[in-house]
């Protein structure tokens, strides 16, 4: 039981990486990016080929976590620049729309050019004893690799002035600006880092999997669900809904099957609608 309970913990920290990054995006300019599973395909189709072009496992996930969040600089600086100029619903739906076909044209284009390319991270050892108690070191560089960027990201928002500037914007836009706080390069600069995000959820994934080009549909859809459970505009609620969702995955897999997964995972987004829309914590950080 110790073991499938620390494989949930593992696969909820991946789950809050997807998550984070779309909360982020949401909370600040108040778009949902359907497109926000192909920035983490994007990352695992690069590092794949940059593996396969004789690059080290290290310096190829890294680049194409960064090339993820090239990704999304280059969407908000383009694609979304029609829906930033609308407000409130209308930015919304408009948002919606753009990175839907966004999502269509990533999928199809690398479904077309790379069908058979894929990621997979395979570490030397396959486990060590901790405690007496057995654990795969691919759970542990996951793990590792999600916490660095979760305490990196919260040191980033809580003492450096970009980080403070994107509280400020997502506590009220306009006033932001009547301060003269740059709203669109802020929302740029979060964008990437939603997109870097994505992109090392990937390469998490790729410890345990292949990460091919047809996963960004379950990669868009898992981090929805997270960001829903934990509140689109609560980081820290993401975090605990990224590890609650990790828990009732591995656990419903082991006992139940991993066919009722998709529909434990979906129950508790509508629970959470129904007991708690604000989500499980109402609180940015």
């Amino acid at each position: 039981m110790i073991a499938v309970v620390l494989d949930g913990l593992v696969q909820g920290m991946q789950l809050a990486l997807l998550g984070v990054g779309i909360t982020m995006v949401y909370g600040l300019g108040g778009v949902l990016n359907l497109a926000h599973g192909q920035l983490a395909v994007i990352a695992a189709v690069a590092a794949a080929l940059l593996l396969e072009a004789g690059l080290a496992p290290a310096a190829a996930a890294a680049l194409g976590a960064l090339g993820a969040g090239a990704a999304g600089v280059l969407a908000d600086r383009t694609l979304l620049l029609p829906a930033y100029r609308r407000r409130g619903e209308e930015r919304l739906l408009l948002a919606l729309i753009l990175t839907l076909g966004l999502a269509f044209a990533v999928d199809g284009f690398l479904a077309y050019r790379y069908p058979s390319v894929a990621l997979t991270l395979r570490l030397a050892t396959g486990a060590v004893v901790i405690a007496g108690i057995p654990v795969r070191t691919a759970s542990l560089a996951a793990s590792a690799m999600a916490l660095g960027a979760f305490g990196a990201l919260a040191l980033f928002l809580r003492y450096t002035l970009v980080g403070k500037a994107v509280r400020s914007i997502i506590q009220n836009e306009t006033g932001a600006s009547l301060c003269g706080i740059d709203v669109a390069r802020t929302r740029t600069l979060i964008v990437g880092l939603s997109g870097l995000l994505a992109g090392l959820a990937a390469v998490a994934q790729a410890f345990f999997s292949n990460v091919g080009p047809e996963m960004g549909p379950e990669f868009t859809v898992l981090a929805l669900i997270v960001a829903v459970v934990g509140g689109v505009r609560s980081l820290s609620g993401t975090v605990a809904a990224g590890l609650l969702l990790g828990l009732v995955n591995a656990v419903s897999s082991y006992y139940v099957g991993t066919y009722l997964t998709w529909i434990l995972l979906l129950l508790a987004a509508l629970l959470t609608l129904l007991v708690r829309p604000e989500g499980l914590l109402a609180s940015w950080t």
